[in-house]
């Protein structure tokens, strides 16, 4: 039998008090959460509007077109082959699917109830006129700095479309995310209200730029990287992250190595958002992006255009390492590579990757081949690669879908030929990783 001695009489007592002030702090964090949780749960309905009025301002109208425009609202509210901003698109995340809804004046099924007001309250504070939070699909964490003004000249020509009788169709998330309650939570611990200040120290077209990146545009939806309740950390907006359920990643707008346009001269950012090609730069927009230039970018005026490139150069870090070199792949891996690049890709790419200006970009120190994640080398050699057709840039080169020309393990080693051959070291691909995007 074995004796123990007993804690000293301070210690227990020590000890009983911090347990005590640690349950005192987490009751109070509980009480505290949950009067956030109720507040946000009980947002009053906004009333309807009395009577369906058309606006009749041309230029608030003219004005709100172009802010959809900006903000490709088209692009999620339109569904495919329906009518424009009628809603229905499905919208993939990692908790089900979220449906943009019908944006068109019809009074039982879109905005047709909705003042000015209403329309506000859901941009700024991501709540509709019924009082329901929004999901943040919805992207109210950017769209809370649009203006007031702005916000009203797209009220006003979304009321000026024609109205659209087509039912929202329910969303289809797991539980507990479909919950208001989880919402809630959401916003409490990742969104914030607010509104654009401009920085006096910056001048007028950095600050329109980061007006229209930040807010409208919304650019950090898809370039920020999001935890595993989709929520951004603050300060990691422009990171990178990886789209979901679109098999594509975004890169980073910050880091030189992914696509950080610190070192691009201006005219080279303005040329890919107006055209979806940067010559000077060898960059060419696809996937998600290439839309984004198609529906949106390329519609925007030389000015704004130049504001945006202004503050996307801004954003790079003023000093970053390179990553290490990965480790090579394997040798018969590199050779299958080499015989279907030399078959597929030579012709175009060229035999040291070099390209040919003005058609089809160069490998060799491509920074969208050599980013640390494969998948969108993988969706370009699968789906093929297409940049889109502009006004400044109608009839695009483009690089054909080979998912039934090459098998996994062809497509797997003739990207990691790619990725490590004329100077590039980045990492090998496996057929796994081809088989989750095919």
């Amino acid at each position: 039998m074995s004796w123990r001695r007993a804690a000293p009489k301070p210690a227990r007592t020590a000890v009983r008090r911090l347990l005590a002030v640690a349950l005192g702090a987490s009751v109070l964090l509980l009480i505290a959460l949950a009067v956030l949780i109720g507040r946000q749960l009980s947002v009053e309905a906004l009333p309807p509007l009395a009577a369906q009025t058309t606006p009749t301002d041309p230029a608030l109208i003219a004005r709100g077109a172009y802010l959809a425009r900006a903000g490709n609202c088209a692009a999620c509210h339109t569904a495919r082959g329906g009518q424009p901003y009628a809603g229905g698109r499905a919208i993939e995340t990692p908790f089900g699917q979220v449906v943009a809804g019908n944006l068109t004046p019809d009074p039982e099924h879109g905005l047709g109830r909705w003042s000015a007001d209403a329309f506000w309250r859901a941009l700024h504070h991501g709540q509709s006129r019924d009082g329901r939070l929004l999901y943040p699909a919805f992207p109210y964490a950017s769209f809370t700095q649009i203006t007031r003004e702005d916000s009203d000249a797209l009220h006003a020509f979304l009321r000026s479309l024609p109205p659209v009788a087509q039912p929202n169709r329910p969303h289809a998330l797991r539980f507990p995310y479909r919950s208001q309650a989880a919402l809630a939570v959401w916003r409490a611990l990742y969104f914030e209200s607010g509104s654009f200040q401009p920085d006096p120290a910056q001048p007028a077209d950095w600050n329109r730029g980061a007006y229209l990146v930040r807010g409208v545009a919304h650019c950090a939806a898809c370039h920020a990287p999001r935890d595993a309740l989709g929520g951004v950390a603050a300060g990691h907006e422009f990171d990178g992250g990886f789209m979901a359920g679109q098999g594509w990643y975004a890169p980073s707008l910050r880091s030189r190595f992914e696509a950080g346009l610190a070192h691009w001269a201006p005219q080279d950012i303005v040329d890919l958002l107006k055209t979806g090609v940067a010559h000077g730069s060898t960059g060419a927009a696809m996937g998600p992006m290439a839309e984004v230039v198609f529906h949106s970018t390329q519609h925007l005026s030389d000015a704004d255009l130049h504001a945006m490139a202004t503050h996307l150069k801004s954003l790079g870090r003023d000093a970053e390492p390179p990553p290490p070199p990965a480790p090579r792949a394997d040798p018969a891996q590199l050779a299958l590579g080499q015989r279907v690049y030399e078959a597929q890709c030579t012709d175009c790419h060229g035999a040291q990757g070099e390209g040919a200006r003005q058609a089809y970009p160069p490998l060799a120190g491509n920074r969208a081949l050599t980013l640390a994640s494969p998948v969108n080398p993988v969706q370009a050699v699968l789906n093929g690669g297409f940049a889109p057709a502009t006004a400044g840039n109608p009839r695009p080169y483009g690089m054909p879908p080979y998912r039934t020309l090459l098998s996994d393990a062809e497509i797997a080693a003739v990207i990691t030929y790619a990725r490590q051959s004329w100077g590039n070291q980045a990492a090998a691909v496996s057929p796994l990783d081809v088989q989750r995007l095919r």
